[in-house]
């Protein structure tokens, strides 16, 4: 039986020519190694493997899609969105969960390389960690060079096509909004240090509470969750309003003022950020920034699926998405 390495030899290219020719890689070759390449397997009665194919082109029909944690309302969200577009394009998603390891995110993304699924999407914010970012990008490189298509929502710090959520001007919108209504000493539940998405709403807060000459919040880092949102209320002191970087740190600052009997929004105002629907109906409901969550999934599939046009700049693709801030019954006016 013929084999790709008797083509390869008898064209007189390397094996990897010959295959990136016959089993359809979406490297580029020239057209006269082609033509070579072309010639020899047509002499020598070579059949291209279906098989072999597939991989080359990472022509499988499924997607990985990796996300920090899929009970967070917030990745649920987008995850919908993103496989209603998968779906439509009738591809099959294999989602991963990191539990906010930035280092089992990287190893999915190992994983899916060498499973050659068709592109990857990473939904999560990234880490204030240089040596981390550099070994997922080395490690996006590697799949890419593959032939392989990948998009991220968070922020642009892997070099390829992000949906970029406003973080940084939601939370000064909203900063701004809560002064509007009177309040003046303000605490910040600041999630994770090193998480860049609490970085920049606390960063946005903080700084539009400074632009309007108006004291520094206290903060109080603390998980990303509803446990950490919680424990982070529990240290609050002398604030009449709490902004807590994410609608699920929230829920935990509300149950955490319960328990101390202090009312909401009699006592405090608590806010939070995303607007995840299915906590809208809390009592009291949520002030917020909404995010589009749902578009913001879909539309980063999108790219994730759609390679640039012709003439399109060599850079990846950035969409930012802007908050809106929605004032609700959580937050009060003073005097």
């Amino acid at each position: 039986m013929v084999t790709l390495e008797d083509v390869a030899r008898q064209a007189g290219v390397s094996l990897a020519t010959a295959s990136r020719v016959l089993n359809g890689s979406t490297r580029q070759v020239g057209a006269s190694l082609r033509a070579k390449v072309e010639l020899a397997a047509h002499q020598l009665g070579y059949r291209t493997n279906v098989a072999a194919q597939t991989l080359a082109r990472g022509a499988s029909n499924v997607i990985g899609l990796v996300v920090h944690d899929l009970t967070d309302p917030y990745f649920a969200a987008l995850a919908d969105g993103a496989m209603r577009v998968a779906e439509s394009h009738e591809f099959m998603v294999m989602v991963g969960t990191t539990h906010r390891d930035p280092e089992r995110e990287i190893a999915y993304v190992s994983t899916l390389n060498a499973q050659r699924v068709r592109a990857v999407l990473l939904t999560g914010s990234r880490v204030d960690d240089a040596g981390v970012t550099r070994r997922m990008r080395q490690e996006l490189d590697r799949y890419l060079q593959t032939g392989g298509r990948v998009a991220c929502v968070g922020q642009e710090a892997l070099g390829v096509d992000t949906v970029v959520p406003g973080n940084r001007e939601g939370a000064a919108d909203l900063a701004r909004a809560l002064a509007g209504l009177g309040h003046r000493r303000f605490a910040v539940l600041a999630g994770p240090e090193r998480l860049l998405t609490a970085q920049d709403r606390l960063s946005g807060f903080a700084g539009a509470l400074a632009e309007l000459g108006l004291p520094a919040p206290q903060v109080v880092h603390g998980s990303f969750d509803r446990d950490g949102g919680h424990a982070a209320a529990a240290e609050v002191s002398d604030a009449t309003c709490v902004f807590a970087v994410n609608d699920v740190m929230a829920v935990g600052a509300l149950a955490s003022f319960r328990d101390r009997g202090a009312d909401v929004p009699g006592d405090v105002s608590v806010a939070g950020f995303d607007d995840i629907s299915t906590l809208r109906d809390l009592v009291p409901q949520l002030t917020t920034v909404r995010l589009p969550l749902t578009d913001m999934g879909a539309r980063a599939m999108e790219l994730a699926l759609t390679p640039p046009g012709d003439g399109a700049d060599a850079g990846p693709r950035i969409e930012a998405v802007a908050g809106e801030v929605v004032l609700r019954e959580s937050t009060r006016r003073l005097g």
